[in-house]
């Protein structure tokens, strides 16, 4: 690990090892990191494992807590705040985007792993693409862009892989509501399918049980 930090020090802005070496590194300096990560033969962190994006909104906050787990259910007789995840997130408390790209890399010469963080500025959800260092991030980053919204300057593919091509927004951004916006739905009139406004009945979601440590 003196190696890593050794390397890396002067690139990185915060450097951790709680379950794992974790570097957060500002956006302009992701691809020379991440360079020197692969190209060092002392480090030789040569196979990107995973690639992913994370919205921090409300990030350690609950709906709805409980120090009890129950079998007979838990919407009965309570209060909950929203019934869809758009309407838990307070629009006037936070900020448009708190999303943060996330690598994760693996030597095989010395059996390590190591985790990158990118956080994305508020005003800007474009980040490099790291494509020509590593081409498994081809459909990671797809990935990402079709979920979170990133945007990976200098994909030369970048369009979704997930969702339909008319999918219209981001569903893993936490301001996304859980039940979606539209449905399929076959259409007698018309005699055909056509997409509809959702008539999902919104519900709250099972809570956080928060349990004693024996």
């Amino acid at each position: 690990m003196n190696k890593i930090k050794k390397l890396v020090n002067e690139l990185v802005v915060d450097y951790s090892e709680n379950d794992m070496v974790t570097l957060t590194v500002e956006k302009t300096n992701l691809k020379k990191l991440l360079k020197i990560l692969k190209e060092s033969q002392d480090l030789k962190f040569t196979q990107l494992i995973d690639l992913c994006a994370v919205d921090f909104i409300d990030y350690g906050k609950s709906e709805w807590e409980t120090k009890e787990a129950t079998s007979s259910g838990y919407n009965r007789g309570i209060n909950p705040q929203s019934h869809s995840r758009i309407d838990f997130v307070n629009e006037d408390e936070v900020e448009e985007y708190k999303l943060t790209v996330v690598y994760h890399l693996l030597s095989m010469d010395f059996n390590m792993r190591i985790r990158i963080k990118c956080n994305l500025d508020n005003d800007s959800l474009i980040i490099p693409s790291v494509t020509e260092i590593f081409a498994s991030a081809d459909w990671y980053e797809r990935e990402a862009y079709d979920l979170f919204g990133v945007l990976f300057e200098g994909h030369n593919d970048l369009r979704r892989i997930l969702t339909d091509y008319g999918f219209i927004g981001h569903p893993f951004r936490k301001k996304f509501p859980l039940t979606g916006n539209t449905q399929v739905a076959y259409d007698p009139e018309q005699k055909k399918v056509v997409n509809q406004a959702v008539d999902i009945t919104p519900r709250t979601l099972v809570p956080k049980v928060i349990r004693k440590s024996k």
